[in-house]
């Protein structure tokens, strides 16, 4: 009998002890660290990062089986659960379910886009804004502008859709432990005094599961200024980049960052880790030069009249740089100029603007040796394309039918950089032409490296674009930036040289 009591204290010892290593238990305060203020929390240093968009619906490529799991080498992960719910354990499994709604609901809105970029769709959004209407910019896959749907709405110019969706199930985040299974709601704080692997990669120490404006979740990450600035250099720039280029970069980066930080305002996070923001990947081990290049620099931003400017930056800008006006359908910024990217001696040589494909074609014969960044693989380039291939791309995005041929491509208006800013496509459906404008372009056919182009007709089905540089060619070119430090600029001097007449300035941390 004895042996038997022994071995039940034994066995309920052991319970007690399994439930106090997976019961959260501690004495901060749990509204606390649900509150989320975007504001707030760019003003402490902070970025919250969407590391992992769309969560528990069909596009999501993350969750295993449904399933996400944190897990921490030592220590334990601790959850908070916006509907009371705490939990402390080494390991937590949080998997998605599809709950039925009793009373199915009808989601209705005005869809407008899609947008080459968030700066064309916010730009839209203020206009409709203007005229009395609530809008949202959403990126459901692309960049979109929404307004609620009424009956008596008015015919608009730009195209549009109504979007309709009857609600029968909500995706919900379960927490699985032991035999346990708990709904929980967001948001949901998830953290750890060491590093938290999450489905095995290790991310950080602080996490939200937050529900998005799609039915879906995500999953951000909350980092520190300098933390998140680790994970973009290395692939933004390059950790072997000269040290001068990286400071440039880790300047910008972070002064980009907090100007665009409410880009994702409806989903209650700042950016998100693609091309459509700063790309980010955690940082398995720190680079020692990187860290150098941010110690350097720590919370320095470039600012315009003592606000943070919108930092554009980009691969190769073919030697000359566009304004923010002819790149994106948005006003100009005085401190982006269009500037020939060389030195001072080659800048009187030739001059601005550049006005037609005579010129551009002129501008592209200059030696290259004449420009910073000319050893970019895309600083000058050839591109044969064919009518199918510009058929296809006009089919996929809903722009001709399949019956149409494509007859023609010409440039018919280009900025002061030389960029195409309309470009015309003839078909052969009742004479129809279609006008691909700005960041519409690449959007839509993009096989193309860059808006500077001009284009040569080989036959009635195949066209060669000769052209220059990568990306939207607006501020900082990075392989311009590289070049310019090997040359011995300092990174206030590259600063200066793309962005003229904005000013260096430590941002103010507000005390933790």
């Amino acid at each position: 009998m004895k042996l038997k009591f022994a071995l039940l204290n034994l066995f309920l010892g052991c319970i007690s002890l399994l439930i106090t290593n997976t019961r959260f238990t501690s004495n901060v305060n749990a509204e606390e660290l649900l509150k989320i203020e975007l504001n707030t929390e760019i003003k402490k240093g902070k970025f919250l990062i969407g590391l992992k968009q769309y969560l528990g619906g069909e596009n999501d490529s993350f969750s295993k089986k449904k399933n996400i799991t944190f897990i921490t080498d030592k220590g334990f992960v601790n959850l908070i659960s916006s509907n009371g719910i705490k939990h402390k354990s080494k390991q937590i499994n949080i998997s998605w379910v599809d709950i039925p709604i009793k009373n199915p609901k009808t989601i209705e809105r005005i869809v407008f886009g899609p947008f080459a970029s968030y700066e064309s769709a916010k730009k839209l959004a203020e206009k409709l804004k203007d005229k009395g209407y609530e809008t949202t910019v959403a990126f459901p896959k692309n960049w979109e502008v929404w307004i609620p749907f009424e009956d008596d709405l008015p015919e608009f110019e730009l195209k549009n859709k109504i979007f309709r969706k009857i609600k029968n199930f909500q995706i919900t985040p379960v927490l699985r432990s032991g035999y346990n299974n708990m709904n929980l709601e967001g948001p949901i704080y998830i953290y750890a005094q060491e590093e938290i692997k999450i489905n095995g990669v290790n991310f950080g120490k602080n996490f939200y599961l937050l529900k998005d404006s799609y039915g879906t979740w995500t999953l951000v990450q909350k980092i520190e200024f300098d933390d998140y600035l680790a994970g973009v250099l290395p692939y933004e720039l390059g950790p072997n980049s000269p040290l001068e280029a990286l400071k440039a970069q880790a300047v910008i980066a972070r002064t980009w960052g907090i100007f665009n930080s409410k880009r994702f305002n409806m989903d209650k996070y700042h950016l998100c880790i693609s091309t459509q923001c700063q790309v980010y990947k955690p940082s398995k081990s720190k680079n020692k030069k990187v860290q150098k290049a941010i110690d350097a620099t720590s919370n320095l931003i470039l600012t315009y009249r003592n606000q943070p400017i919108n930092a554009f930056y980009h691969g190769s800008n073919g030697g000359v740089s566009a304004t923010a006006g002819e790149s994106w359908q948005i006003q100009d910024y005085s401190y982006f100029k269009s500037i020939i990217d060389g030195s001072k001696s080659f800048n009187k040589i030739f001059k601005l603007p550049i006005t037609n494909e005579s010129d551009l074609n002129n501008f592209l014969d200059f030696d290259k040796e004449h420009f910073y960044g000319s050893y970019h693989s895309l600083f000058r380039w050839n591109k044969k394309i064919s009518s199918l291939e510009i058929k296809e791309k006009l089919i996929k995005n809903k722009l001709i039918n399949i019956n149409e041929d494509v007859l023609d491509l010409n440039s018919i208006e280009r900025g002061s950089s030389g960029r195409v800013t309309k470009l015309e496509i003839q078909t052969e459906k009742g004479n129809k032409s279609i006008v691909l404008v700005k960041d519409d372009i690449r959007r839509v056919l993009d096989f193309i490296p860059s808006n500077l182009f001009t284009i040569n007709k080989l036959n009635d089905d195949l066209w060669l674009l000769r052209g220059g540089g990568f990306g939207h060619g607006v501020g900082l070119s990075q392989s311009g930036a590289i070049e310019m430090a090997k040359l011995g600029s300092s990174y206030e001097q590259i600063l200066n040289h793309y962005y003229r007449d904005a000013k260096l300035k430590k941002f103010e941390i507000l005390s933790q």
